[in-house]
């Protein structure tokens, strides 16, 4: 038999492995790859007994990566992703006039594509095209350069820098303040509470805010959203009091369509990162992206 040249399990097998780590969901991957649930457990005992450790923790409702599974998901991802850009590349021909970047949906809606204009009037030759996402996960696909998130700046095999800062303080309809003029701190564990079921652990919800605010509080009750966006539509409609950032959230507090309540306010634990991978060239058309960012994010530190 003809040893590997490489000394790697088959490339199918580790293909399978990167999209059941990727989704952490064999059932997806199987969508993904065109095959059945089955098939996908059978390459992933394969690769688990060639290799000799479990990458897999199987779960009644899913399964997640071991730190094994990690470190070679890690870097599946990134040889991967780089693969993907360089046959884009050929098939493109010149990538110098086109940029993905990637972010959440609030930071899209709410602070980046607002901002835009300015860029595609100074550079019209640029495409820029948006991923976006609230899933970090997406993040990793080969077309994005560029990555704009909210955390504590430390992403495996990511460069980044810091844009801003920003303060979180609660917000609501003006409808819902009026009526609840009276609340306090200490009384908005009592009140209708909107959350976010967010993807990015970093972000801050009504738990850890009324932790860091030293406010006693039980299990936060009220109403859960998917996205940031349609929990501030739903504390515009009156239904109850949502986590504000500031950098968000102002326009709609200047149009009169949000209004803070109480006089809890907290720095935000972490921070607004421009990101890009380690293991990869910039195109021409995202160095200039990233120029211009970075020139926006120190009028934003202005203000």
């Amino acid at each position: 038999m003809v040893r590997r040249y490489y000394d790697l399990p088959s490339l199918t097998t580790l293909a399978v492995f990167e999209a059941s780590a990727r989704h952490l969901s064999f059932k997806l991957a199987a969508s993904e790859l065109n095959v059945t649930p089955g098939a996908v457990s059978r390459q992933i005992k394969a690769i688990e007994d060639e290799i000799g450790v479990p990458l897999f923790v199987r779960l009644g409702t899913g399964v997640m990566l071991t730190s094994a599974g990690e470190d070679l998901y890690a870097v599946l991802a990134s040889g991967f992703s780089r693969a993907s850009e360089v046959v884009r590349s050929i098939k493109r021909g010149d990538r110098s006039k086109n940029v993905t970047i990637a972010c959440s949906d609030g930071i899209a809606s709410m602070w980046l594509i607002p901002r835009m204009p300015e860029f595609w009037n100074r550079y019209p030759e640029i495409a820029v095209d948006h991923l976006i996402s609230d899933n970090s996960r997406d993040y990793r696909r080969a077309e994005v350069e560029l990555r704009i998130r909210y955390g504590f700046g430390s992403w495996p095999d990511e460069s980044t820098e810091l844009l801003f800062g920003d303060t979180i303080y609660p917000v609501c309809g003006p409808g819902f303040a009026q009526e609840h003029r009276d609340a306090t701190a200490e009384s908005l564990p009592e009140l209708p509470l909107l959350h976010v079921n967010w993807v990015d652990p970093d972000w801050t919800g009504w738990d850890e805010v009324f932790r860091r605010a030293a406010i006693r509080h039980g299990t936060p009750r009220g109403r859960r959203f998917g996205k940031f966006s349609v929990t501030l539509q739903a504390a515009q409609a009156d239904q109850g009091v949502a986590v504000g950032w500031h950098r968000l959230v102002l326009p709609l507090i200047k149009d009169g369509k949000l209004v803070r309540i109480t006089d809890l306010e907290l720095p935000a634990p972490g921070g607004y990162y421009l990101s890009w991978n380690d293991n990869r060239t910039l195109s021409p058309a995202a160095e200039l992206l990233r120029k211009w960012l970075r020139e926006i994010a120190v009028q934003e530190r202005e203000t």
